[in-house]
């Protein structure tokens, strides 16, 4: 069992023309009480956006940890794949460009690590503190919750009934750790271990990915334990540079959540695919009732594009299911 005092760090993020958030990230992660030992960006910018580039190969050279630039696009799982490739660490460490970690984040995921009763435990994900969605007062949370529409509301759990993962900012702050099905890629570590078989993003989520971390956490949830730390916290600055459009987003919470369920219950009941297209209608539904509500255009390319994404995730629905 390697030790905290050499446990090293790998942090790999896919980044996108974000000159200023990779500027600001590598101040933040200079701030850490525990360094990481390398930090790996993964640029999928055009040829013709060096801003990046120019950011990191102007780095001050008396950095407390190393960074490796590698020029690849294909999306945030490919780019993730490219990065575990090359990450040399005893922990792999996600984190997203526009995430900015508290000081003391990396020791409190070290020190879970590091427990010798936690040795089952694959992969930690952090707490975003500005997140938080209250069910209550949130309208959406609020009908899901009153029809009924998922079985299980624990954040970070995945209702297998319905085949959704519930949405992890759900939870209230919290002290100490609660266990979890999925875990997000924008501030998450896991062990050495989980990767060295070959694990990987599933490169289904090419291009633009909607849901590739929850899959990703869910199949090796599989075989380890994965937790939630509340102490060990985070701000999400939520960038709004290079964001897909509402279309191609609204379109992936069909297509992509349909791939996650089939894969993650091979084997479904009536009843569950049933469940999963009413998900799907009362969504549409919602989107339909905002556009009208507030009529814009992007609110209808929401609309479009979750109509597009349901009829291109039904031929996925070809997976045999049973009746009992």
């Amino acid at each position: 069992m390697v030790t905290a005092s050499n446990l090293t760090i790998s942090v790999i993020t896919p980044t996108l023309s974000r000159p200023e958030e990779i500027k600001g990230m590598i101040q933040n992660l200079g701030e850490m009480k525990y360094l990481p030992k390398e930090v790996i960006y993964v640029d999928g910018a055009p040829k013709s956006d060096n801003r990046t580039q120019k950011i990191i190969k102007n780095l001050d050279n008396n950095l407390p940890f190393k960074v490796v630039y590698i020029r690849s696009g294909g999306g945030t799982a490919v780019q993730r794949n490219i990065g575990i490739e090359e990450a040399k660490c005893d922990l792999i460490s996600f984190i997203d460009d526009d995430i900015r970690l508290e000081i003391d984040f990396f020791n409190i995921i070290v020190h879970h690590f590091q427990n010798p009763k936690n040795n089952d435990i694959g992969g930690i994900v952090g707490y975003r503190t500005n997140e938080h969605i209250n069910a209550s007062n949130h309208k959406r949370w609020y009908w899901y919750k009153k029809l009924g529409i998922y079985s299980n509301f624990e954040p970070g759990k995945f209702d297998y009934k319905t085949g959704y993962p519930i949405n992890a900012n759900l939870q209230p702050p919290f002290t100490g750790t609660r266990e979890v099905d999925f875990m997000t890629t924008a501030c998450a570590v896991w062990r050495r271990e989980v990767l060295d078989d070959g694990f990987r993003f599933d490169e289904f989520f090419k291009n633009y990915g909607v849901l590739e971390d929850a899959h990703f956490s869910l199949r090796a949830g599989k075989k380890w334990k994965l937790i939630q730390a509340g102490d060990a916290r985070c701000v999400h600055l939520r960038s709004v540079s290079s964001r897909e459009s509402s279309y191609l987003v609204a379109s992936k919470t069909a297509i992509n959540y349909r791939y996650v369920f089939i894969d993650i219950i091979p084997s479904r009941t009536i009843t569950q695919e049933f469940r999963f297209w009413s998900v799907q209608l009362f969504d549409l539904c919602h989107f339909i009732v905002y556009a009208i509500c507030n009529w814009k255009k992007e609110n209808w390319l929401k609309v479009l594009g979750k109509l597009v994404g349901i009829f291109k995730a039904i031929p996925l629905s070809k997976n045999k299911f049973h009746t009992q």
